[in-house]
């Protein structure tokens, strides 16, 4: 809603700025200033120790080896519309198990067991469709299941992690 009104009204209420387009501004604007940021956290003192830390670390060698597994997904074209669905509820799942919340929430101890099961289900629903899809068998009603479950991004394209 916000941006919505902020974009509204800056296109069609005040003259003191004007919206561009990135390309657009580089074209007019070729020479840049190039900089390089420097890592920063909003957490505790500016760093990311309530990430990664001995109560969490177990989990980025699973996120990292899913990473690079979706990353290879990602290179397959879908052959119907159920492997479609399947490397996208991968995608999924991937995002799910990646979120910071479940390390900060097993660094600050508050519900920690629920931290490693949303992290432990989301990556071995990961492997499991993982698996299904380079088998190529891909089984519909457990992934309707999943579906209903976490269908968060329900637009989601795999091939975004496709490299570049």
């Amino acid at each position: 809603w916000f941006l919505d009104v902020l974009l509204r009204k800056s296109w069609y209420d005040q003259n003191t700025y004007e919206m561009t387009h990135l390309a657009d501004y580089l074209r007019n604007h070729p020479i840049q200033q190039v900089c390089k940021p420097s890592q920063s956290s909003w957490g505790y003192q500016g760093f990311h120790e309530y990430w990664l830390n001995e109560t969490n670390t177990w989990i980025y060698p699973h996120l990292h080896k899913a990473t690079e597994r979706m990353i290879e997904l990602s290179t397959l074209e879908a052959t119907d519309e159920l492997e479609w669905k399947a490397l996208n509820q991968a995608a999924r799942e991937l995002l799910l198990a990646q979120s910071s919340d479940w390390a900060f929430i097993m660094r600050t101890e508050t519900m920690v067991p629920y931290a490693v099961r949303r992290t432990r289900s989301h990556l071995m629903r990961f492997n499991k469709l993982y698996d299904d899809i380079k088998l190529g068998k891909i089984d519909a009603g457990w992934l309707e299941k999943v579906e209903e479950i976490d269908n968060i991004f329900p637009k989601i394209n795999y091939r975004v992690y496709r490299r570049v």
